[in-house]
């Protein structure tokens, strides 16, 4: 296993100049401003704050007093003091730039607390919090580090855990340190609007900001990551027009030109003081208004109610237990096999048949499952003893997912679903019936129908534009345009199911086969949607444009 870079381990990836100019801008708004840069790095964010200071009027001599930043590596906190002495500050080493952990140091001294022998408490709080956090997965974060991280998040009343990656605690820590009339300017992973472990701190910001306004960028900001970011902008004030809003630009060329006025100008929505999911703020208001009244609708039906969804089979090592039918033959493993699907690209239509599977295994993809029984190895016939020998000596035992079993060479769970859901989505998300007896991997969804529901009336009903705009607004997209759903974000979307025994599911196999979702969304828009549920023709239209609004938002940043 390759071990990560260093600039990975410490999510170094610095603030390009437009994106650090235009933060200073929005955040600074006189000359006696103090700022903090809580990871300042290599000073790009500082030297920006110090540039629109001094635009202010800020005298050079005095400037070094009022930023204020903290930076891990020595190194990098040299170069931002170099940086700063180039546009002639005179740096104080008590004020300016501290080198350490930011949230030792915020512990020690910034929130006035007394630590061990630390006897002078500063106790300050800044105009503008300005940032571009450490992009440091939960799995990197070091322990020393995240116990104060987690401890100064608890102070706001949150409940972090073990996937919290690093950039939260910054963002929160950073928030508390805000004045009464505060603004706060960071650059954020988007995965801030989607993923479950941030919704409590979505709640967090709803609740400590009035006003909250999110710069999206439709290509991606930084190239080395397939990471996209947007540029959080906090205001603690009390303006009377609090809410949120998202504006979105091409790429950061276009922050040159975007004005503080067009900012003020752009549309605030109410906030959703819940868990919500952010994505919902690239929607008008009244878009926004007609999802809430969908999910609230008595004819709608949660999908847990009618599927419970897994993950699909973990075998640890596909390369050892996926295999073609010329793998097969060549070391003699029948009948030790079960019938698989391996990818979502081998699920063509809205059913998966025997006729499908027998077409994969013609056209030699990996379509059955190594499935040897649960025996000792010199129980098993020679030909399986061979291969597994051939898996040890390619050492695929040695990886994790097989080492930690009883026997290496048999993968858990293994059993056919009702039906295959698409885990990873492309144009728009899929239930597929499994009438081919099938297994899948983990890259596909095992779908289990409850007792009593009509599996093929439901996976006919999936395709709709009310369970597809709500896909959209429910799902995780990061940078590459895929739409990723975990079994609990699955089972959370809504299902419009009267009338559902109505629909002919082999039509809507031919019409996906033939790349038509369009005339199947006409069909079940017209006899769930307006039908069913009694939506009016410009409610349907609003939905389908929903989704594909942010379907192709999604597509088109890759």
């Amino acid at each position: 296993m390759t071990r990560p870079s260093d600039q990975k381990l410490r999510g170094g990836y610095y603030t390009p100049a437009p994106i650090a100019d235009f933060l200073a801008s929005w955040a600074i708004r006189s000359s006696t401003d103090e700022v903090l840069e809580p990871s300042c790095g290599d000073g790009s964010i500082l030297t920006a704050a110090a540039r629109r200071l001094m635009g202010q009027g800020a005298p050079t001599e005095t400037l070094g007093q009022q930023l204020y930043g903290v930076e891990l590596d020595p190194q990098e906190a040299a170069k931002a003091a170099q940086r700063l002495r180039q546009l002639g500050l005179s740096l104080s080493s008590q004020n300016t730039i501290h080198v350490g952990d930011f949230f030792a140091h915020c512990q020690q001294r910034l929130f006035g607390e007394q630590v061990l022998t630390l006897v002078v408490q500063e106790r300050r709080h800044f105009d503008a919090v300005i940032g571009n956090p450490p992009f440091i997965r939960y799995q990197h974060f070091p322990e020393e580090h995240r116990q104060i991280a987690f401890s100064l998040m608890q102070r706001a009343g949150l409940h972090p855990n073990r996937l919290t990656n690093a950039w939260l605690p910054f963002l929160v820590v950073g928030s508390l340190l805000l004045k009464e009339e505060g603004r706060l300017a960071m650059v954020i992973p988007a995965e801030l609007f989607q993923v479950n472990y941030a919704a409590e701190v979505r709640r967090f910001l709803s609740d400590y900001f009035s006003r909250v306004t999110l710069v999206t960028f439709q290509q991606l900001v930084f190239a080395d990551i397939q990471q996209e970011v947007v540029l959080l902008l906090a205001e603690r004030n009390h303006h009377p027009n609090s809410g949120i809003r998202a504006i979105e630009l091409d790429g950061i060329e276009d922050l040159a030109t975007l004005t503080l006025a067009e900012l003020d100008a752009a549309a605030l929505k109410p906030m959703d003081h819940s868990t919500e999911k952010w994505t919902q703020y690239f929607l008008d208001s009244e878009e926004i208004h007609l999802l809430r009244e969908m999910r609230a609708h008595p004819g709608v039906t949660a999908a847990d109610q009618v599927l419970d969804v897994d993950v699909g089979i973990v075998t640890g090592r596909n390369a050892f237990f996926v295999l073609s039918e010329e793998e097969v033959k060549q070391h003699g493993l029948e009948p030790y096999l079960e019938r698989m699907v391996s990818r979502s690209g081998h699920l063509a239509g809205a059913i998966f048949d025997a006729a499908d599977w027998q077409a994969n295994v013609a056209a030699q993809l990996p379509a059955f499952l190594f499935t040897p029984n649960d025996a000792p190895l010199e129980d098993l016939p020679v030909p399986l003893q061979q291969y597994i020998a051939l898996g040890e000596a390619k050492k695929y035992h040695k990886g994790y997912k097989c080492r930690i079993r009883k026997r290496w060479y048999v993968a858990p769970s293994v059993w056919a679903p009702d039906a295959f859901m698409l885990r990873q989505v492309h144009a728009y998300p899929k239930l597929v019936l499994n009438t081919a007896q099938a297994v899948c991997t983990d890259t596909i969804h095992r779908v289990r129908f409850r007792d009593g529901a009509n599996g093929e009336a439901v996976t006919a009903a999936y395709l709709n534009a009310l369970t597809f705009a709500f896909a959209e607004v429910t799902g995780r997209s990061y940078g590459g345009g895929v739409l990723t759903f975990e079994p609990s974000e699955a089972e959370r979307l809504p299902l419009p199911l009267v009338n559902a025994e109505r629909l002919d599911l082999t039509h809507f196999d031919q019409l996906l086969r033939a790349d038509d979702v369009e005339t199947a969304l006409d069909i079940t828009d017209q006899v769930l949607l307006q039908e069913g549920l009694g939506l009016r023709d410009a409610q349907v239209e609003m939905l389908r444009g929903i989704w594909v609004k942010l379907r192709d938002r999604r597509i088109n940043r890759k």
